[in-house]
């Protein structure tokens, strides 16, 4: 077995020693980077731009935590010089287990060193980002709440992670209506980051992956203030769930399927789901369409019938294997149609086995990943025709069916299913 090793601290020497010298700051911009060389300058521009703008009269550090890029990552960051007397940057590589949470930790402790009012965390990898993105995260935190996560503009086979899974469970176990709960780019309270801080969480897989649904998540179960702030899109590099999704399927799902555990006395009591506030206006660019390979998708998908179709009838029902299997036999893709009560049962059955076998957690994931391209493969069908504000309403629908068949997730969770 590797033996993790527990850093006491996620920051090198030399930002010690920076932060040390720099005192205190109003606000702290984090951009947990890796492999980011052609984004990073635009992005950390920007964000200056957003100082310069929205905030000249307060001290500002912006923080490039990066995960040991190779390429030119931290070199070209370091081009960037804000050229004013109240921003600072510091471009550093993060200590602890190699992944965005161990970044976030750095930027996170530099924030309570530094006694800062607001802290605003973009991904390093946004084409799309203005000025006013700055803005619509940290005015929030200025005026009270203690999270503020993104509200994008997004084309309707954009975000199919968050799409088919993550927004209709952040719902139905803990009521709460946030649409992206795995954007990426956030604004966070001082009480908030000290919250996140005291977890003790950055030895596990929270500090490679997942960090993103672990904060919303904990932000809803710990009380805090939260909202949502208007963005416009987000243009970054494209990922086709048709080819590269699954790890990060597999990242997403398994943290939130921990967290259930970890949270089951919180989420079992929860009925319903409620509306949080949606500040701000959609500022950038306009969601761009996109393409999506069906055929490759139903394709893994009827793959994992053959690999995984023993293992898929000791998990799902027999009423949706049943399903499963017509699927399997379709030979024309548009017909291809996965119904929503399945596809829900099918989530809190992989819930509930996730939860009844600790040591073959993961392995039963895996066999998720099929299931879920035969579900987006269902959603190209099922949005066709649809403009923007139909496929919304369709997603709210969705999420409303996971809503309503919560006490099926709970009979199983208890054993009377």
């Amino acid at each position: 077995m590797t033996k993790v090793t527990r850093f006491s601290t996620a920051l090198r020497p030399h930002v010690t020693t920076k932060i040390e010298q720099l005192g205190y700051a109003d606000i702290v911009v984090g951009i947990p980077a890796y492999f980011s060389g052609v984004s990073i300058v635009h992005v950390i521009k920007t964000v200056v731009k957003g100082i310069e703008l929205y905030y000249p009269h307060l001290r500002a550090v912006i923080m490039v935590s990066d995960g040991g890029s190779t390429d030119d990552t931290r070199d070209l960051a370091r081009t960037v010089d804000p050229k004013s007397y109240n921003i600072e940057s510091i471009v550093t590589i993060y200590r602890g287990l190699p992944g965005k949470g161990s970044g976030l930790r750095a930027v996170f402790e530099v924030a309570v060193f530094l006694k800062a009012r607001a802290v605003a965390v973009f991904d390093s990898d946004l084409l799309s980002i203005t000025p006013e993105w700055l803005r619509n995260f940290l005015e929030p935190v200025f005026q009270g709440y203690d999270y503020v996560a993104p509200y994008y503009n997004r084309y309707k086979l954009d975000g199919t992670i968050t799409n088919t899974i993550a927004y209709n469970l952040t719902r139905a176990l803990y009521g709460r209506r946030i649409r992206q709960p795995i954007g990426g780019d956030f604004g966070i309270s001082p009480a908030l980051v000290k919250h996140y801080l005291s977890q003790d969480v950055w030895a596990t897989d929270i500090a490679k992956f997942g960090i993103d649904i672990w904060m919303t998540t904990s932000a809803i179960v710990g009380g805090f203030r939260i909202c949502q702030a208007r963005l416009g899109a987000k243009l970054h590099d494209h990922k086709d769930p048709s080819t590269d999704l699954g790890p990060m399927l597999r990242q997403v799902v398994g943290t939130t399927f921990q967290l259930m555990d970890q949270y089951h006395d919180h989420w079992m009591k929860i009925r319903g789901s409620a509306d949080i506030p949606t500040l701000g206006e959609f500022t950038g660019q306009k969601a761009e369409e996109f393409d999506i390979n069906q055929a490759n998708l139903i394709e893994y998908f009827k793959v994992g019938f053959n690999n995984f179709g023993g293992m898929w009838a000791n998990i799902i029902e027999e009423r949706d294997l049943e399903i499963i299997r017509e699927l399997a036999r379709t030979d024309k893709n548009e017909s291809f149609l996965m119904p929503i009560e399945s596809w829900v049962r099918i989530v809190y059955r992989y819930a509930n086995a996730f939860h009844r076998t600790p040591r073959q957690r993961f392995k039963v994931l895996d066999t998720l990943t099929p299931l879920y391209c035969g579900r987006v493969g269902s959603l190209i069908n099922e949005l066709r025709d649809k403009t923007p504000e139909e496929a919304e309403a369709h997603f709210e629908q969705n999420a409303l069916v996971f809503e309503t068949m919560k006490d099926y997730l709970i009979g199983l969770w208890v054993g009377k299913e």
